[in-house]
């Protein structure tokens, strides 16, 4: 027998009466309003599975009550009845929600029909949306690889806090994944639907990260000829992660703490400011605490990001997870690039595990793909490792004291560079970057040359990081 409740709005008492038999007899549980002032009343007190609505009501059409419905009962589906002459009135009703109308007089049989159609409807996408939340449960970190205990920690408490809209700040050292846990935030987030949008402080110059995060008008400036839209503006109904804010200039974090207290900004040469709806992730490699005592961020804005703090665990705290990282990444790239019966050597994985991984994560992942690319027989063997795995520092877990992070990351730039014959554009794709982003890159490390061969390679490579 039928399990749901109906709620029928007939002004008519005749009409209200037969009507209320005929879908009882169906097995529906069926309530009755002779107006719309006492269906709002009914739809305050009960949950319904679908509304029968008159289009014509004393007080109220059936427009109007359509709309209020839609705001107390919005997973109810609303069926109108209308007269012959009025049907054009009930097709644009259905503009506002509506799921479908009947004309008056009502046949009994097409009634059963078509409220039989809009509740099998409305239970399929029950079973659609639980399926989906059920995947979301399973699935909503599937690309983070690993189940050490520090991890976990992380993970349970990024699931916990994403169906919220709390501002979060995400901490861990570059290459951890930050970025990752953020995604994996919003698709578990009631926004999951909407924009996820990444601004990244430190890859986009001080002078271009306003515009590029608030937008502007045109006219604002020289060479402003059209209204540019901001990340911020662009990220509206969604998330925007702030990556990297440790970066951000002293006075661009007053205008974020607007962003996050009020919701709104204001674009580079408005006159007023611009409502938005968004949800504020933060990362950060940096010490921010520390950052707050020496001045350059602002106390404020710290607490405001640091209601719930997600450490994000170095690779060299991850223990087995480093080895199920290497080969997850092993048998990526293998089908990316058609290596599919490419194979590793037993004995290969144990390096991957005692090497520190100073570059974290993403160290590891351009490691394999190079292996990968550049083995020349049918196995990886321990001779195809790069020297800094094989190495003295390879038995130890305390990170090299020579390499820090801006030098792997230049490093890898040359590496791509050389690989791609000095095409920055293909070598920006080869990294995962923009080419703006590489461009930037260039500048920072004072690599200006457009194609650079072994010599120059060498060259740079004996002159540091910048």
């Amino acid at each position: 027998m039928p399990d749901a409740n109906i709620l029928l709005v007939e002004d008519d008492p005749n009409v209200r009466q037969i009507m209320e038999v005929q879908v009882g007899r169906e097995g529906y549980d069926v309530s009755a309003a002779p107006d719309a002032e006492t269906a709002l009343e009914l739809c305050q007190k009960n949950t319904y599975d679908l509304v029968l609505v008159d289009l014509h009501l004393p007080g109220m059409s059936g427009i109007d009550l359509l709309k209020r419905i839609r705001t107390q009962a919005p997973r109810a589906s609303i069926i109108l009845m209308t007269a012959f002459g009025t049907v054009p009135s009930a097709v644009e009703a259905m503009k506002f929600g509506a799921y479908d109308y009947v004309t008056k007089p009502v046949h009994p049989y097409e009634l059963k029909m078509l409220i039989s159609r809009a509740l099998e409807r409305d239970k399929l996408i029950k079973e659609v949306q639980t399926l989906r939340s059920c995947l979301d449960q399973k699935y909503g970190f599937e690309h983070i690889v690993g189940s050490s205990p520090p991890l976990l920690r992380a993970l349970d408490l990024a699931a916990r806090v994403a169906p919220t809209d709390v501002t979060l700040l995400i901490q861990g050292d570059t290459g951890t994944g930050k970025e990752l846990i953020a995604k994996a935030i919003h698709l578990l987030s009631t926004r999951r639907e909407k924009p996820f949008v990444v601004i990244s402080c430190g890859a986009i110059p001080r002078d271009l990260l306003e515009s590029e995060l608030f937008g502007y008008v045109k006219g604002a400036f020289t060479g402003a000829m059209t209204h540019k839209l901001g990340k911020a503006e662009m990220a509206h109904g969604g998330t925007l992660l702030l990556d990297e804010i440790g970066e951000m200039p002293l006075e661009l974090q007053i205008r974020v703490m607007r962003l996050i207290q009020e919701r709104e900004i204001e674009k580079i040469g408005a006159r007023g400011s611009t409502k938005i709806d968004v949800r504020i992730l933060a990362a950060t490699h940096r010490d921010l605490a520390a950052m707050v005592k020496e001045g350059t961020f602002r106390e404020d804005l710290y607490y405001r990001l640091l209601v719930v703090p997600i450490k994000v665990p170095a690779l060299r705290e991850r223990g087995d997870d480093i080895e199920e990282l290497a080969q997850f990444f092993f048998y990526k790239f293998k089908t990316k690039h058609n290596r599919t019966d490419l194979t590793l050597r037993p004995g290969v994985l144990p390096y991957f595990s005692k090497y520190a991984w100073p570059g974290n994560v993403r160290q590891l992942e351009n490691a394999v793909e190079r292996l990968v690319l550049l083995a020349a027989g049918p196995e990886v063997r321990p001779q195809d490792l790069p020297d800094f795995m094989t190495g003295e520092n390879s038995d130890s877990k305390e990170l090299p004291h020579e390499l820090n992070v801006g030098e792997f990351e230049k490093q890898l730039i040359l590496q791509a560079l050389e690989k791609m014959g000095g095409n920055q554009t293909r070598a920006a794709q080869f990294l995962g970057m923009s080419r703006r982003v590489l461009a930037y890159r260039l500048e920072k490390y004072n690599l200006k040359t457009k194609r650079i061969n072994l010599r120059d390679k060498e060259q740079l490579t004996r002159g540091g990081a910048a």
